[in-house]
Order: structure tokens, then C-alpha cells, then sequence
């Protein structure tokens, strides 16, 4: 297996409110429309799917409580997170911990999107970002 990651999926309860949430932080939704909502980000590609579909389609339940996976968002500066920050609160998300500095030496805050998908939005000047948006370990 090649090290990566191909898309990342969130099951939704309400695929309308949450396309609609993404499409307010700036994710351009893809064409196909077939129950699923895409979108490119960078070399990989975020969908919502219908909660409903994605457990018959997993052959199981989803758990009703806050996942233990949460995704994150790296800028390349410190008021460039601040920024997403509010921009997740003006589209309908929630803040879950304001920004502020980082035991690692960064900055970095968390929101939740309207289903309780956290998000971590972080800059951490040790971890480069290209003119491409692709994040890279410390050499």
C-alpha cells in the first residue's frame, strides 16, 4: 500500500446544510452529484455522505458521539488561522477552543463544523507549506 490518503469522508445527517457549510469556507463542490457531495482539495478529495447510506454502505452503525478523528488545517501564519477561525463561526461552525499559542511553540485554535466534526487550524512554522498548499515534514 502506497502511504497516502485518497478521500476522506464524513457520514452527515443533513448533506444540504453541510455541503452548504463547506461551500461557505471556500470548498468548491464537484459536479457529480449522486447523494454524495465532493470536493477537490488539494491531492485529495473531501466528500459528505449521507449518514444513512454510509452505514449500509460500511455494512454498520456509526457511533452518535464525537469521533476520535478530527482533521486540521495548516496556514502559514498566525493570523491566517485566526482568520479561518472566524470564517468557521461566520458560516455556521463553532468555536471550540479560541486561538492561541501552542505548547509546540505554533499557534492554533479548533472549531466544529454544525455536525460536530472538529477541525483543528493550526500554524506551525516547523512544518512547511508550498505554493501548492502541500504540507511537509521537517526535513
Amino acid at each position: 500500500m502506497e502511504p497516502r490518503v485518497s478521500i476522506i469522508t464524513i457520514a452527515v445527517d443533513d448533506l444540504d446544510l453541510m455541503a452548504g457549510f463547506y461551500r461557505s469556507m471556500g470548498f468548491k463542490r464537484h459536479r457529480i452529484d449522486d447523494g454524495v457531495a465532493f470536493f477537490q482539495i488539494g491531492g485529495v478529495i473531501f466528500a459528505l455522505f449521507p449518514r444513512p447510506s454510509a452505514e449500509e454502505d460500511a455494512g454498520m452503525r456509526f457511533g452518535d458521539g464525537p469521533s476520535r478523528v478530527y482533521l486540521a488545517y495548516n496556514t502559514r501564519t498566525d493570523f491566517e488561522v485566526d482568520s479561518v477561525l472566524e470564517l468557521a463561526e461566520r458560516a455556521g461552525g463553532t468555536i471550540v477552543k479560541a486561538a492561541g499559542k501552542a505548547f509546540w511553540g505554533g499557534w492554533y485554535g479548533y472549531f466544529s463544523d454544525p455536525e460536530g466534526n472538529v477541525w483543528e487550524v493550526a500554524h506551525n512554522p516547523d512544518f512547511p507549506i508550498d505554493a501548492n498548499g502541500n504540507i511537509s515534514l521537517p526535513a
